[in-house]
């Protein structure tokens, strides 16, 4: 695939500042790209890497647009590399139609487009939308509704009654729709609480691969429109989780907590159960959330705390042994003096 320097510049709306004729057949990192490759520079403090490079042109910001090479010049360098990655980006490779391999239940209901693999197994009355792609080992329970252009890896499965919305994506191994982990411990050891509700995902989510979102012991869990996943992610029971939020590797979320619109859980966060996230809260990695969180506050930590309030005290962490020795030398001074006291007469 290829394009012109002309055309890449018209796609991003930005300005260019060389040849538009140039040919550029693929998008590389400043140290690996050839004279028909563009790459682009999202820091000013890696600008000075561009002499070394053979790349053909330039994505830059406008602070950066004296540079003596193509360029294209764009707000934001960043999302304008994203954007061109996707035309390069080679064409998903889907199953032509239907495959006489797949196992499909009673009551199916397809739109246009649709492609399924082979090896795959569809229970009945689901109901898949136009451009649904099923790759193979993918397994859809009973009543599974499926919305158009969501693309399924191989085996995602989705159990019974879940509701994927439309333009998703998501990796293989995921599971959604596993019962909840509730049980009620009796004498006789844990029982059982059935897990009757669903998983209902809205449109433009991604899921990473290996996660697993279980459904709701009563009513769904919910996952909000735009959420973006990272791999190995864990959501319980009637967690929510808001729009246009992201969930990075290893997140761990309790049953029935709800998570605000644009929150960012880094890797390793784990949140305890029944706790309320507000918008735009951001989780430093690792940290353990015991408390809910008001909008629009960042912390780190376990238990988490302010983020600023973190950063003091891990400042303070490694002086520790050192103010241990003093105090233990002025604990000993203290005892010496005080002993002195003892001794002298009174006056």
């Amino acid at each position: 695939m290829k394009h012109t320097l002309g055309e890449l510049a018209a796609l991003l709306q930005g300005e260019l500042k060389g040849p538009p004729d140039l040919v550029i057949e693929g998008i590389a990192p400043i140290d690996q790209a050839t004279p028909r490759e563009i790459t682009f520079i999202a820091q000013k403090r890696y600008a000075r890497r561009a002499g070394a490079s053979l790349a053909g042109a330039f994505i830059v910001a406008p602070d950066l647009a004296d540079l003596d090479r193509p360029l294209i010049i764009v707000a934001h360098p960043y999302l304008a590399y994203a954007r061109v990655a996707a035309t390069f980006a080679p064409p998903l490779k889907r199953w032509p139609g239907i495959s006489n391999q797949a196992c499909l239940g009673r009551e199916l209901k397809l739109g246009r487009d649709v492609s399924i693999a082979p090896l795959v197994f569809i229970g009945e009355r689901v109901r898949l939308g136009d451009g649904v792609t099923i790759m193979p080992g993918c397994f859809l329970g009973d009543e599974v509704q499926v919305g158009a252009g969501t693309l399924l890896y191989p085996n995602v499965t989705v159990l019974e009654r879940c509701i994927v919305g439309e333009r998703c994506t998501i990796h293989s191994g995921t599971v959604i729709g596993a019962d909840g982990f509730g049980f009620v411990p009796t004498p006789a050891g844990n029982e059982k609480i059935p897990q009757l509700g669903t998983v209902v995902i809205a449109d433009e989510v991604e899921i990473g691969a290996n996660c697993t979102i279980d459904r709701g012991a009563l009513g769904e869990t919910h996952i909000g429109r735009g959420v973006k996943m990272d791999n190995l992610v864990h959501l319980a029971h009637n967690v929510t989780v808001g729009e246009h939020s992201m969930l990075v590797a290893q997140v761990g979320v309790s049953g029935s907590t709800k998570i605000g619109q644009r929150v960012i859980l880094a890797g390793q966060v784990g949140l305890t159960g029944h706790l309320e996230l507000g918008d735009g809260v951001q989780v430093g990695a690792q940290s353990g959330v015991t408390r809910s969180v008001p909008a629009g506050q960042d912390v780190s930590g376990s238990p988490a705390f302010p983020h600023k309030e973190w950063l003091r005290s891990m400042a303070t962490l490694p002086k520790l042994p050192e103010l241990h020795q003093r105090l233990k030398r002025l604990e000993k001074q203290l005892a010496e003096l005080a002993a002195k006291l003892d001794k002298e007469p009174e006056t």
